[in-house]
């Protein structure tokens, strides 16, 4: 059975850095994409980075400030975020893709970690 379990959301200040974790199980991330899909309060849901096999992509809007990163051994998707801004704030969802690919659909998603960027 796939699981996606996010964690290290929580409340931090504008310039801040979080690390979140998604830890998988029921398949190996060596041979899916992977992705970092956002919701803010009252919006709809943003894509903002996907790690496919040999190369990582970002959405503008965190481009230079976020890295996604994977943990093979530990069979974990991580994702660093830095000079966090008050419209950071969000839910964030880890999500699986069908493929390897960067061109396959989302097919399982976790229950997502709260990030909350406020002074």
């Amino acid at each position: 059975e796939v699981q996606l379990v996010e964690s290290g959301g929580g409340l931090v200040q504008p310039g801040g850095s979080l690390r979140l974790s998604c830890a998988a199980s029921g398949f190996s991330l060596n041979y899916y994409a992977m992705s970092w899909v956002r919701q803010a309060p009252g919006e709809g849901l943003e894509w903002i980075s996907m790690r496919s096999i040999g190369e990582s992509s970002y959405a503008d809007a965190v481009k230079g400030r976020f890295t996604i990163s994977v943990d093979n051994m530990k069979n974990t998707l991580y994702l660093q975020m830095s000079t966090l801004k008050p419209e950071d704030t969000a839910v964030y969802y880890c999500v699986k893709h069908i493929e390897a690919g960067p061109l396959g659909v989302m097919d399982y998603w976790g229950k997502g970690t709260l990030v909350t960027v406020s002074s």
